[in-house]
């Protein structure tokens, strides 16, 4: 179990002014900052908009604090960190609410209610963050198995409940925390992998469109499994009988087994990663595909490769990592985005299909659906955008929150 601080643990501070019914903390917006966003659902304050005085600057990562406005009027319950860019994240519009087992119970029931609508079995992102109420917070499940990602310093420090919580309410039996990754290390968080709950005897085997794919929770990327992917691997799969098929930054699988499960004549994965190659093999072969082939090497490199070899495919699907992951990275990550695209239309046949996938939410939908134009044109190519596809429903979307959609990816058909 994790040993991290939990609520008790946080420091003293002296009660709330007389008249309030509480004595936690309080932290107070700028005057001039905006008040009514966070009213209406916003769900961060920035660093540049909270009075950062000697009590607040003294608050441990993740502690709890009643957020007001700059006349003094409550308006939830936060969690703070100061030495995140997002110094406060919003928990509850209760200001006396509990951050307890039972508090999570309640989050995780009415996450649990919508994944059970949508899924046949318990294979699915079942917290997204900020949009289930929890910021920060990933959690994947694999039947009996969840992922649990505390990307914010205050899920660090109720983890234990969390975990407890989330075994009451879903009934799994193993639990893994996955503390790795960029958005901790924003949060002041170091890298830690823990199975908190049962054991693991191996990678997990998951049903996703006629296939069966393989993750691998305690050591492979991210939770081992993307499962926001899950509807456009659908839609490649409608298109793919009779294809031939190249998937690269494949991961497990990804695209290809989905196409082979919708009848392509062969596919050929392609990603860095030997040991997500494995479990993409070990996925195709679990799955009765006898027509699978891998290729280990960095991606421009190979695609670069198979232009040389004269290569052809009637469908190409590119799902790099993020270019993108921040606005800093923008006009790098999109000149990344258009090479991708010249490269991989070099190797589509006449009539055939080019999928173009970015999880980077700096790139809105309208700049890298460009820079993909761009480099099909400059692979000497004309398409047509025959298909927009967004994640899963079971990675909702918060409205007032751009960055909650992130994934788009982009289906041409090219002459």
């Amino acid at each position: 179990m994790s040993d991290q601080p939990h609520l008790d643990d946080e420091p003293a501070f002296a009660p709330a002014p007389t008249g309030r019914a509480h004595s936690r903390p309080v932290v107070r917006l700028r005057p001039k900052a905006e008040a009514r966003a966070v009213r209406l659902g916003f769900p961060w304050v920035y660093a540049d908009e909270l009075v950062t005085d000697r009590r607040t600057a003294a608050l441990a990562p993740g502690a709890l604090a009643v957020l007001e406005d700059g006349e003094r009027r409550e308006i939830g319950l936060v969690t703070v960190n100061t030495k995140s860019k997002i110094i406060a994240r919003m928990l509850d519009r209760d200001p006396l609410a509990q951050i307890d087992q039972a508090w999570f119970a309640a989050r995780l029931t009415a996450a649990l209610a919508l994944r059970e609508r949508l899924h046949d079995t318990p294979h699915y992102r079942l917290i997204h963050a900020e949009a289930d109420g929890l910021p920060g917070v990933i959690i994947d499940r694999f039947g009996d198995a969840a992922v649990i990602q505390p990307n914010a310093a205050w899920a660090e420090a109720h983890i234990d409940a969390l975990s407890a919580a989330l075994q009451h309410v879903t009934g799994v039996s193993v639990v893994i925390k996955n503390g790795t990754g960029r958005a901790r290390a924003l949060e002041g968080l170091k890298d830690e992998n823990v199975v908190m709950a049962g054991a693991l005897s191996g990678p997990i085997a998951v049903p996703m469109n006629g296939a069966t794919y393989f993750a691998d929770l305690e050591g492979g990327q991210k939770t081992g499994l993307f499962f926001d992917q899950r509807p456009n691997h659908a839609f490649a799969k409608r298109l793919a009988k009779g294809s031939k098929v190249l998937d690269v930054f494949s991961h497990v699988g990804g695209f290809a087994l989905a196409a082979l499960a919708g009848g392509a004549d062969r596919a050929l994965a392609v990603d860095a990663s030997a040991p997500a190659l494995a479990l993409a093999a070990k996925g195709a072969e679990a799955s009765g595909f006898a027509n699978f082939a891998t290729r280990q090497g960095d991606a421009f490199d190979v695609l670069e490769a198979l232009a040389a070899e004269g290569a052809r495919f009637d469908m190409v699907v590119c799902d790099p990592p993020a270019f993108a992951p921040n606005k800093n990275a923008l006009e790098a990550g999109l000149r990344a985005y258009e090479r991708v695209a010249k490269l991989a239309a070099g190797l589509v046949t006449q009539g055939g299909y080019l999928v173009l996938c970015s999880c980077s939410h700096a790139a809105d939908l309208t700049a890298f659906r460009n820079a993909c134009a761009r480099g099909i044109g400059r692979g000497g190519r004309k398409g047509q955008l025959i298909y927009t596809g967004f994640a899963g429903p079971d990675h909702p979307m918060m409205p007032v929150l751009a960055e909650s959609a992130y994934l788009k990816s982009l289906f041409f058909r090219l002459e």
